[in-house]
């Protein structure tokens, strides 16, 4: 029980790391467009100071106070963690990693960083240790109306890339690329990552039976 926590653990904390790595190099990407939500962190870090991370971290604030409002419930420890860390760590790698200087690199930047998303996204959510604050909103939703899970996403994403749109956000054929390309990778790599902890799991518990 403990190998199993801490593996499931570690898988959360590497894929929060691995996500705000993959949202920073697509920034870093930013002439090209950025995804929906970061979109929305860039114009509001554009109209009133701040780095991106801590809008991030703010906007995840008021999405998981909304959602306990809501649903009466307090969230998981794994959507507060989610919100404050990924917003840490994405000011920590837009620190480090240098700006790139022409569009060649920088569109190599973002297809890397949207595939890393991917797999950050799977690596976390294969951990099953609780959504994040944008995920439980949409879950949310769908659970009030009754609507299908797709539609939701879809919507909220338009409605979040249209403020971000409007605060100063960089849009381009990268935002267009995300929305459409990231479900597909996410699709691919959750897989991939559950079967990963699946293994790591039975390794550990075939390990436990030799001992005993």
């Amino acid at each position: 029980m403990i190998r199993e926590k801490s593996l499931r653990w570690t898988f959360f904390f590497v894929g929060l790391i691995v996500l705000a790595l993959g949202i920073t190099l697509t920034i870093k990407g930013k002439d090209l467009g950025i995804g929906p939500w970061d979109v929305f962190h860039y114009g509001l870090f554009a109209q009133f100071g701040l780095t991106i991370g801590t809008w991030s971290i703010i906007v995840g604030i008021l999405l998981i106070t909304m959602t306990a409002i809501f649903t009466k419930v307090l969230p998981k420890i794994g959507a507060f963690l989610n919100m404050l860390l990924i917003g840490v760590f994405i000011d920590f790698f837009n620190y480090i990693i240098p700006d790139p200087e022409t569009i060649l690199v920088q569109t190599v930047l973002f297809i890397i960083g949207t595939v890393i998303v991917g797999y950050g996204i799977g690596l976390y959510v294969s951990a099953d240790l609780g959504a994040g604050p944008r995920d439980s909103l949409m879950l949310l939703i769908v659970e009030k109306t009754g609507w299908k899970i797709q539609w939701v996403r879809n919507g909220i994403e338009v409605i979040v890339f249209l403020l971000g749109w409007l605060l100063g956000g960089p849009v381009g054929i990268g935002t267009i690329f995300i929305a459409f390309f990231l479900g597909s990778m996410v699709g691919i790599s959750l897989p991939q990552c559950q079967k990963l902890l699946q293994s790591f799991l039975i390794k550990g518990q075939d390990k436990e039976a030799e001992i005993a």
